[in-house]
């Protein structure tokens, strides 16, 4: 039995008041629970036409259509200490088109009174422009092409009126991805030479927010399909998996939280008028949490995030690392970081994640620097002094990257005899494979800590005391266990 055989479409035939440019499992798994838990509680009556983006593969549209609209999500992590599992149907979503093979689908949608806004999830790339896309392509290649193309047919279907304007939700991971994709939608018209009057429509009738999303969705959960139809009682070929927590912030007016009354329910919805604050503590915390940490953890002998929370001395200097050292560097009240910073350790403690350290390791020259390095020296701004944690952390970081170039790969070893492949430009792996070759633990670390092309511009020997702190945690680091040195701290 499939889901739409046994689940009462209750909400996906209200007035499609969503467009939403994404079918894919972070948008479903996410914005779609949160406008079906407000049609639920009564707050909203509207459905979401989903709009997928790009070419005629995959057909995630066939797939949706096909189960009416209708699929499972299945969000699991911490909540007080205990592992949850919460199942939940949703039936917001009316439909699924395909701009590439119904252009008229999508047009016909930007001439409906219903429609209000506008979410779009198209990856990092889409909010983008693309030379070449013209107003006659059907569609356009570009996202912010494709949006000019669907404003411009709303604008002449209601004559310019200015209570027509669309709210925009885009949550690509891009900064001031709303401010993004109007300059581009706004370059467009004027490429185009669309009319003024549409170009101040564009400015004036439309609402574009800048967002932050924080939801890890695990998607298809290949390996346990028989265990979900087991327990739900029928087949679903789109179900997606998350975990439970979830954050949105949307920087925009207030008042604009009344079009899509999100916010009053269990989805975690903040509406602010400045939404840096937020994705600083996302950056610092969670991200910086992970960088300040896997490294070390690997080198120890952990291999996903989930075992380096069991053991203790891992936890404890991830808890101490954020409370002491990353909390204190942030502006927003100290209450609101801890509880974040809880939440980050639920979240990394989520039994149903396998996160593998080694994928987060990717790149971590650049996420060090951006991610890690503002909090310590942020943290010798304020208290005059290096935070030794941090400090660990940069060394933990230089040390993983002790490296040799084996037929085109960087490969490290740790202790274990274990060997790893190192991912990152290759102008860094180079210059780590050379300095690694013959100098002394004072030498590395001066050599890494002055490159400024690492650290913005930054030379960080100049940082007082920060290089002999850094060497002197390499020189340990070559005649002790990595998990010695950790529980010292």
């Amino acid at each position: 039995m499939k889901v739409n055989e046994k689940i009462e479409k209750k909400f996906g035939n209200y007035p499609e008041r969503i467009l939403q440019f994404g079918e894919g499992n972070f948008l479903r798994a996410f914005a779609d629970w949160m406008i079906d838990g407000a049609n639920e509680r009564g707050d909203y009556e509207g459905s979401i036409v989903l709009c997928q983006p790009i070419g005629n593969f995959p057909q995630m549209s066939d797939m949706i259509n096909a189960q009416d609209g209708i699929y499972t999500l299945a969000m699991r992590g911490i909540e007080n200490g205990e592992a949850v599992e919460k199942i939940k149907v949703i039936t917001s979503v009316s439909r699924c088109i395909n701009a590439y093979r119904d252009f008229d689908a999508l047009m016909e949608i930007a001439r409906s009174a219903d429609l209000e806004v506008v979410v779009s999830n198209t990856t990092e790339a889409g909010i983008s422009y693309k030379e070449g896309d013209q107003l006659t392509d059907t569609p356009a290649s570009s996202f912010p092409a494709k949006v000019t193309q669907f404003l411009y047919e709303r604008y002449k279907a209601f004559n310019g009126d200015m209570s027509k304007g669309l709210l925009f939700l885009p949550v690509e991971l891009i900064d001031y991805n709303g401010t993004e994709l109007k300059r581009i939608v706004l370059q467009y018209a004027n490429e185009w030479n669309l009319e003024k009057e549409f170009i101040n429509w564009i400015e004036e009738a439309n609402k574009f927010t800048n967002t932050l999303v924080d939801r890890i969705v695990t998607g298809y959960p290949r390996d346990q399909i028989e265990y979900f139809e087991e327990k739900n009682g029928y087949s679903d070929d789109i179900i997606v998996t998350s975990e439970v927590f979830n954050l949105w912030v949307i920087e925009g007016k207030k008042e604009w939280a009344d079009i899509l009354p999100i916010h009053k329910g269990e989805a975690n919805v903040l509406w602010t008028e400045d939404v840096k604050p937020y994705k600083m503590r996302k950056v610092r915390i969670l991200n910086g949490g992970h960088t300040s940490t896997v490294l070390a953890a690997y080198l120890a002998g952990h291999n996903i995030v989930l075992d380096f929370m069991k053991d203790e001395i891992f936890g404890s200097y991830l808890e101490r690392l954020l409370y002491n050292e990353v909390i204190p560097t942030l502006e927003l009240p100290k209450d609101e970081l801890e509880e974040f910073a809880k939440a980050v350790s639920d979240r990394f403690a989520n039994p149903y994640i396998k996160h593998n350290l080694l994928d987060i390791s990717l790149n971590s020259c650049a996420k060090f620097n951006a991610r890690c390095l503002p909090s310590l020296l942020g943290y010798v701004d304020k208290f005059g002094e290096v935070p030794k944690l941090l400090t660990f952390s940069l060394a933990a970081f230089i040390k993983f990257y002790q490296i040799k170039n084996v037929d085109g790969n960087y490969m490290g070893k740790r202790a274990d005899g274990t060997e790893y492949q190192v991912k990152d430009d290759a102008e860094v792996l180079e210059f780590f494979e050379k300095l690694w070759a013959n100098n002394s633990s004072a030498e590395i670390a001066k050599a890494v800590l002055s490159n400024t092309e690492f650290w913005s511009g930054k030379d960080l020997t100049e940082v007082a005391g920060l290089e002999t702190a850094v060497a002197t945690y390499l020189e340990e680091m070559n005649s002790k266990e990595m998990k010695e040195i950790v529980a010292s701290l």
